[in-house]
């Protein structure tokens, strides 16, 4: 039996790429295999084999994070899942672009059956940020928020949930995504120049509570901090660089982000119960079988697909 992967040939650009066909994995104690359905692009994907993290070598094989499918074999020890369950593994230790994938049991949770293989592999990471970002910022209800970058994957389920927990939202986004916010109950503003007076005029009061930064750019961190009281309700997924000299928060990665696994882990659940019952939503832009994985990852890339890119083995 064996199985389709997809490798990195060298360190660069999604040209690198190659599909290779390789032995089927056998599950040790512990360890479930999933038979994949499908699997979500994320831009760190293809930033570890463009060396943006260092070049170890076991970074061009153990690319992508989260899928979708159905077990189809377990190891000792393993009776929480058996063949046949339809499950969300959170994070592949091994990469994620392959038609069988090994995890340890305790990374996986079950797929409900009303919610598509496209969305449910899409919400580790963008469901985990989202609520690791409202965690951080400590968002109640009655309380403002300024999204920015609120169409993007993370920044549309952070407006979806905030709207949940009872605050009043406002979200930064191109203008053509404007009637998307409003439909999902945020107060939509252009980015671009002028931005901290826009924001002004849409704040109670001209502040804010607490700001979620999805995109790391300067106008985002900048306004983000002259417009909340206290910097340590300013949470950043994306401007590393500058997020310490700021004194705000960042979750999910580089030295003095706050991880937040155990968030993370126990929104997975949560996110997908709220798919499930159509209390929110995680658009899925366009899907590729597994042979073309290099070109989902140029798209992620490049463009702004208004949604979540997945491969379909």
């Amino acid at each position: 039996m064996s199985t389709r992967i997809v490798t990195a040939a060298d360190f660069g650009g999604p040209e690198q790429l190659r599909l290779q066909t390789v032995p089927t994995p056998e599950p040790g104690p512990g360890e479930v295999r999933v038979a994949v359905r499908a699997i979500s692009v994320n831009p760190v994907d293809w930033k570890l084999y463009g060396g943006m993290f260092g070049r170890d070598p076991g970074l061009l094989t153990g690319f992508g994070a989260e899928v979708a499918g159905t077990v189809d074999a377990v190891g000792d020890g393993v009776t929480s899942y058996g063949p046949g369950d339809a499950v969300v593994v959170r994070s592949v230790p091994g990469g994620a672009y392959a038609d069988h994938v090994l995890a340890p049991a305790d990374l996986l949770t079950a797929k409900p059956a009303g919610v598509s293989w496209e969305a449910a592999a899409s919400v580790p990471v963008v469901g985990g940020t989202a609520v690791h970002a409202l965690e951080a910022v400590h968002l109640g209800e009655g309380e403002s928020v300024v999204v920015h970058g609120g169409s993007g994957g993370v920044g549309r389920l952070v407006v979806q949930l905030a709207v949940r927990r009872g605050a009043r939202v406002v979200a930064t986004a191109s203008e053509r995504h404007h009637d998307d916010l409003r439909a999902l109950g945020a107060e939509p503003v252009a980015y671009g120049d002028g931005l901290l007076e826009r924001l002004r005029a849409a704040a109670p009061d001209g502040r804010f509570d607490a700001a979620v930064d999805t995109v790391g750019t300067d106008e985002a961190l900048d306004s983000s901090v002259a417009l909340v009281a206290d910097p340590q309700r300013v949470v950043t997924i994306a401007g590393f660089a500058r997020f310490q000299e700021l004194g705000i928060k960042a979750i999910g990665g580089g030295p003095g982000a706050e991880p937040g696994e155990d968030v993370r882990a126990a929104a997975v659940p949560q996110v997908l119960d709220l798919l499930a019952r159509g209390e929110v939503t995680i658009p899925i832009a366009r899907t590729f079988p597994l042979e073309e994985t290099a070109e989902a990852h140029r798209l992620s890339r490049d463009a702004h697909p208004g949604g979540k890119l997945v491969v379909l083995p």
